[in-house]
């Protein structure tokens, strides 16, 4: 492998940060005073909390604002919430045109544009949830899009021997982004929303606004790796395969000389592209494919494993993990400082540092499981809260280097070329669809079970497992070729 493939697969996995970004920049914002009075999820007439998150009349002992929770919060939360996840859901779907009619590259460039423009309306939302859901939406379809394509990208760019290794650096990237978000958030939550002003002064307007600066700039900031990565694109190659598919051999022959680092007519380049000509020649002679095709005989299994990989990444519920941690971890006990700025980076940082390393479904339950043992006991001292805590962290631990990033590698390398991007498709609808319906029940859950919730994912977890270890098929170590064979002969 070269530097040139390597920075090729780097760039386009910044579609990941993108997405990564998204998600920590919600657990923050979903908890900022101001966030919150105006969409009016709470109300605030002026009290104040003390350190301890304990109602205070003593204004020199007063820390944080006293808001009080609309009847209404939890569906507003889970509407702003998942629209995102629906407009990625649509997002995906649309990949599937988009990416073969205009090629992997410029699809994701024209993405991460239509990211910034949701972010943009995100920033300057009105005071009515449609809006901010609106701009959501139109992020959702960037990542949902991207989510398709810059796995496929990098695999058709990547060498064969560690096609898997570059693919998930997709998930590397998206936990790098969730660890970003939560810095920056963090620090700008800090200074606005911990000794602001107005502690202990009657308001008669309880739902009047306080300043919206903390919010607007933290999704606004979105512009930033949007137009980043819009700009990194336009100097990366297209895909080889695609070229080959639109009859652009010259072109095709080029990208992988570049990719290669060789001549046009090194022994390793024309091998590459005869392979990949002989595989747009077969996926020809059988005709245009259709979604119809995904549940042939030869093909089905691999689409239903795809599908409920997807399926089984989202129900280990590290979502609502990463969407609404400062919220569990205020419920099992810590002080806002705790449960906003140290514990959700430290969670974030373990999440991205994990990413570098078959039961992590088996660990991912035990440690659901401890986590709602442990909340159960956190009135009889503090051991048991950073217990509770500790068990999160190692839960998506043992999600960062397993369910994270297989999903993602897997189904942008067992479709053959013909249909890759319709399976790919598959696979990244299951996991958007999914994860809006976590993100849009996940607030009426914690509302209702409390951390019982961890019991429903250890279940879900169990069944991932046995998923796993039976139906699965193996793809370690070989070509996407060798799969196909592989497949069909197992299909």
């Amino acid at each position: 492998m070269n530097s040139f493939q390597f920075l090729v697969a780097l760039t386009a996995s910044f579609g990941g940060l993108l997405f990564g970004y998204e998600v920590g920049v919600m657990n923050v914002v979903l908890v900022m005073d101001a966030f919150r009075i105006f969409f009016k999820f709470h109300n605030w007439n002026g009290d104040g909390l003390d350190e301890k998150g304990q109602p205070t009349k003593d204004k020199a002992n007063m820390m944080y604002r006293d808001l009080k929770e609309a009847d209404n919060k939890a569906t507003l939360e889970g509407l702003i919430t998942s629209s995102f996840v629906l407009g990625a859901l649509c997002g995906a779907l649309m990949a599937t045109y988009l990416g073969e009619k205009y090629g992997r590259q410029r699809t994701i460039m024209i993405g991460a544009c239509i990211f910034t423009c949701g972010a943009i309306i995100q920033g300057i939302s009105a005071r009515h949830w449609a809006m901010i859901a609106v701009g959501r939406l139109i992020t959702g379809l960037s990542i949902g899009c991207n989510g398709v394509l810059c796995p496929t990208y990098i695999s058709e760019v990547a060498p064969a021997k560690i096609r898997g290794t570059l693919s998930s650096c997709y998930q590397l990237m998206t936990t790098f982004g969730i660890i970003v978000a939560a810095v920056i958030n963090s620090i700008v939550w800090y200074y606005t929303n911990v000794k602001p002003d107005g502690l202990g002064q009657t308001r008669n307007d309880i739902w009047k606004e306080v300043s919206n600066f903390e919010w607007r700039f933290a999704l606004l900031f979105q512009v930033v790796p949007g137009l980043g990565l819009a700009l990194l694109m336009c100097f990366l190659p297209k895909s080889p395969r695609w070229l080959c598919s639109k009859d652009r051999d010259e072109e095709a022959v080029e990208v992988l000389a570049k990719l290669n680092a060789a001549s046009t007519s090194d022994e390793l380049v024309q091998s590459e592209l005869k392979a990949i000509q002989e595989d747009v020649a077969a996926t020809r002679a059988a005709g245009s494919s259709s979604f119809g095709e995904l549940f042939s005989p030869v093909i089905r299994r691999r689409t239903f494993i795809t599908f409920l990989m997807q399926l089984f990444q989202q129900w280990t519920g590290i979502n609502v993990i990463m969407y609404y941690q400062s919220q569990i971890y205020g419920e099992i006990g810590f002080t806002k400082f705790m449960s906003t700025v140290v514990l959700p980076i430290i969670n974030n940082f373990v999440n991205f540092v994990s990413t570098f390393p078959v039961i992590g479904s088996l660990m991912m339950m035990v440690f659901h499981i401890s986590t709602w043992a442990f909340s159960t006991q956190t009135k009889n001292g503090k051991t048991w809260q950073y217990l509770a805590v500790a068990s999160i962290f190692l839960m998506v631990f043992s999600f960062a280097w397993t369910w994270g990033p297989v999903p993602w590698v897997y189904q942008a390398e067992v479709f053959p070329l013909r249909v890759r991007v319709k399976g790919s498709a598959v696979g990244t609808v299951s996991n958007f669809l999914n994860n809006w319906i976590i993100a849009f029940v996940g607030p009426a859950l914690m509302k209702a079970w409390s951390t019982k919730t961890f019991l429903l994912f250890a279940a879900a977890c169990l069944l991932a497992w046995v998923y796993s270890q039976f139906y699965v098929i193996e793809c370690k170590g070989v070509s996407i070729d060798e799969m196909d064979a592989k497949m069909a002969g197992k299909a």
